[in-house]
């Protein structure tokens, strides 16, 4: 007999946050052109990795060149060291399937993003929406603070 494995319809449902999937462009920074990061990014890092010790790149931008706006951000002193060398999801679909996350737990995983367009039909429930930062790009801008206490929350 197959076992039937089911969605829950909120995260919350869990125990704990094992992997955290973070997009890049108006979620982390601006976009991969102008390269702005969100004010509370560091902070926001961080935090993260005190909540799971795997946090992980899902984003539209290859890898080539987000490793290089990692570098920057980095050497800018925007984000912790450790960003620009995080584990970078490779994959190639229209949708950001979480199964496509290495010895991942897609029930322990979390997609931090600002497009609901990416979502893997299914996942919604793993799904943490995050405001799109976009131009102006206040500085003002608290929503990376906000997710932190979210993701703290589910952990």
């Amino acid at each position: 007999m197959n076992k039937v494995i089911t969605q829950s319809s909120s995260f919350s449902d869990h125990k704990k946050v094992q992997v955290i999937a973070l997009d890049l462009e108006g979620t982390l920074i601006s976009n991969a052109i102008s390269q702005i990061p969100r004010p509370h990014l560091y902070e926001f890092l961080d935090g993260c990795k005190s909540i799971t010790e795997r946090v992980v790149m899902f984003t539209t931008v290859k890898e080539d060149k987000f490793r290089q706006i990692a570098q920057l951000l980095v050497s800018e002193g925007v984000t912790p060291a450790w960003f620009e060398s995080m584990e970078y999801i490779d994959w190639n679909s229209h949708k950001k399937d979480l199964s496509f996350i290495p010895s991942c737990n897609i029930e322990s995983a979390v997609l931090v993003d600002d497009v609901e367009a990416y979502v893997e039909s299914g996942q919604e429930g793993q799904w943490l929406e995050i405001a799109q930062f976009s131009n102006p790009y206040p500085d003002s801008d608290v929503e990376l603070l906000s997710m932190l206490r979210r993701l703290e929350e589910l952990s």
